[in-house]
């Protein structure tokens, strides 16, 4: 093994280095318990013939150091080292050996002069045996080793060729020939040893490269999904001792639109920076991970109580509403975070993750951008969604789905220009179920296409049957805008024989954001049918005037959410004013949702809005009550 001084340490020689100090640590020892053995009875023999000087003191001093020897490396033997600390133990090994073994050939020969033939036999036999033990005890550290051999073969050699004795000349070339050839083996065991450990190297660096790639996300170096759910069953089952502890699943709000926007590239980059944010502002007992896509997710352990984790989980969104550079410019993103405590659900880590998921969903739906707790009340809607969802799966969506429709108005003039159909449906087990409860649930399964495409058929049909010049609105899922699902929307407008230009079709920005590219391709298809495309619920969600300008829309509707307050905020009334005039610059057509009173309808009036909707003009209606409620005056060109 060489050894040489050097500021940059290879980690392959380094591990070897250790493995070679660790294989001789266990090995040595044997070497100096066989030496301090072959000593005390090699000075027993030696008694009655030879001075105390010889017999008794210079043993005791070698067997001294032997046994100090044992005792270092008995306790360096279970004692991590670093390479530098290896390198000068393995140093000092081999300076020792050689003096140590020229120190009991000096003593063996000094007492040789005393001994008669058998004595003489036995001296001779000490030197050869401590020679082949030092050899066969170092095999691994071929430097100490070949240290020993030379400091001892070819002295005790020369001396008995030197003897004229012609049984001690023949011994002397007998030794010389097998510690040549022991060295030999010596040579080939040490490399062997060598392509042993370093094919350990290799088989573990191997097996570290596959556990990183099985439990660690390849852009962010967070732990993966798949490292996410091993730690939370360790988490489950230490929480004995380690105390209750809370799981939350983080998505990022807004992240699909720089995707859209930027590239992939950018948003790989925000994602890798999200990541190192999250992992910055974890505390000690926390856990982060990337789930995938724009999803992480977080383990508060050590005990910590919801009012704990909330706070944490605040400053980790707080951590991600910084801007992220770009290149040429910059994008603001906020966080959602779901979270659900261990004790929620009994020990299972699919119910914590579906709970923490739920919360998630309540969060972006009424708290985006903050964290929300999993509770009681979340409890009774998973169990209302579950009946929900079991009751879609067996319904006869033709009997019991139904349609009403509810007028979009000219508030000047009083007369409906459109009517926007409106899903209903009473399930015979589920009752009454609103539109809120069994979109959701259907937009989880591909039941979505086929309630929208059976109540799109029924809705040209009813649609057939009003005056021309009235329009019919329709609204489209996000699932309903893959190519698949637009391919039979397409066909079933073409299959009616209505005019194309009397069909609004609507669309949420959740549902444009959820894939822009997507959504350009579908509503560009109906824009070349010759339908109207409009934007529903413009204002709820994360506006961006990116979508209204690159989208092929004919409309937008602004959310109610904005009129609730009209009548005494000015704010409201200035941001309204700021929308009706954004539809006019850019030539489309401005629809106000939720008009509920006179003075709603005034303001908005006034603002400059014509087109209204909402319960002071009419509640939806059902189909064939349509022209008694709304009578011929309205229906009327």
């Amino acid at each position: 093994m060489r050894l040489h001084n050097s500021e940059a340490v290879d980690p392959t020689e380094a591990a070897y280095l250790r493995a070679v100090l660790e294989a001789y640590a266990r090995q040595v020892p044997v070497l100096y318990v066989i030496l301090t053995i072959s000593a005390v009875t090699l000075a027993a023999s030696h008694l009655r013939v030879a001075p105390l000087a010889l017999a008794v003191a210079a043993p005791a001093v070698l067997i001294a150091i032997c046994t100090l020897r044992i005792v270092t490396w008995a306790r360096r033997r279970n004692r991590p080292m670093d390479y530098p600390a290896a390198r000068r133990a393995l140093r000092t090994a081999n300076i020792l050996g050689p003096v140590l073994g020229a120190g009991f050939l000096g003593w063996a020969l000094a007492l040789f002069q005393y001994s008669d033939p058998f004595l003489q036999a036995h001296v001779i036999f000490f030197c050869g045996f401590t020679v082949v033990s030092c050899i066969f005890c170092q095999l691994h550290a071929r430097t100490a080793a070949l240290g020993v051999t030379l400091a001892v073969v070819p002295a005790l050699t020369l001396f008995l060729l030197t003897r004229g004795q012609p049984t001690l000349v023949a011994i002397g070339v007998n030794l010389a020939l097998v510690s040549a050839a022991m060295v030999r083996m010596l040579f080939v065991h040490s490399r062997s040893f060598r392509e042993m450990i370093l094919g350990q190297l290799e088989t573990k660096r191997l097996s570290d490269e596959n556990y990183r790639l099985a439990n660690l996300d390849s852009l962010t170096s967070l732990p993966n999904r798949r490292r996410f759910f091993a730690r939370l069953d360790e988490a489950i089952e230490n929480v004995g001792s380690r105390g209750r502890f809370v799981v939350g699943v983080i998505d990022l709000d807004g992240f699909k639109p720089i995707n859209d926007l930027y590239g992939h590239i950018a948003g790989d980059k925000v994602l890798i920076e999200a990541g190192d944010r999250l992992a910055a502002a974890a505390g000690d007992d926390t856990f982060i991970s990337r789930l995938g896509g724009d999803e992480f997710a977080v383990i508060f352990a050590g005990s910590v109580s919801d009012a704990e984790a909330l706070g944490f989980a605040e400053r980790m969104c707080a951590a991600l509403q910084a801007p992220f550079a770009l290149q040429g410019g910059s994008a603001k993103i906020s966080a959602s975070v779901g979270l659900v405590s261990s004790d929620q659900c009994g020990g299972s880590a699919k119910l914590l993750y579906e709970r923490a998921d739920y919360a998630l969903y309540f969060a972006k739906g009424a708290r985006r951008g903050h964290p929300v707790m999993f509770s009681a009340e979340h409890e009774t809607a998973i169990r209302r969604f579950h009946a929900v969802e079991q009751a879609l799966m067996s319904a006869d969506i033709d009997r019991e789905f139904s349609l009403n429709y509810q007028p979009i108005v000219d508030a000047r003039t009083g007369k409906v220009g459109s009517l926007e159909a409106l899903a209903r449906w009473t399930s015979p087990t589920a009752g009454v179920v609103s539109p809120a409860d069994f979109i959701p649930v259907a937009e989880r399964s591909e039941l979505i296409n086929y309630i929208t495409q059976a109540l799109l058929r029924r809705a040209l049909a009813d649609a057939a049957a009003w005056p021309d010049h009235v329009g019919l609105s329709f609204n489209l899922s996000a699932r309903d805008l893959s190519p698949e699902a637009m391919l039979g929307i397409i066909g079933l407008v073409r299959a009616s024989g209505l005019d194309p230009k009397r069909l609004v079709f609507e669309i949420t920005e959740t549902a444009a954001m959820r894939d822009f590219a997507l959504a350009e391709s579908a509503l560009n298809a109906l824009h070349a049918l010759g339908v109207g495309v409009a934007l529903d619920d413009f204002g709820a969600g994360h506006s961006s005037l990116t979508y209204v300008r690159l989208l092929p829309l004919d409309e937008i509707k602004i959310d109610r959410g904005f009129i609730l307050d009209i009548e005494r905020d000015p704010t409201s009334r200035d941001i309204t004013r700021s929308m009706v005039d954004l539809c006019r610059n850019l030539k489309l057509a401005c629809v106000i949702e939720g008009v509920e009173t006179e003075t709603q309808r005034d303001i908005l009036t006034g603002l400059g809005c014509r087109l209204m909707q909402g319960y002071l003009f009419s509640p939806p209606l059902k189909a064939e009550d349509i022209p008694l409620r709304l009578g011929d005056a309205l229906l009327a060109a």
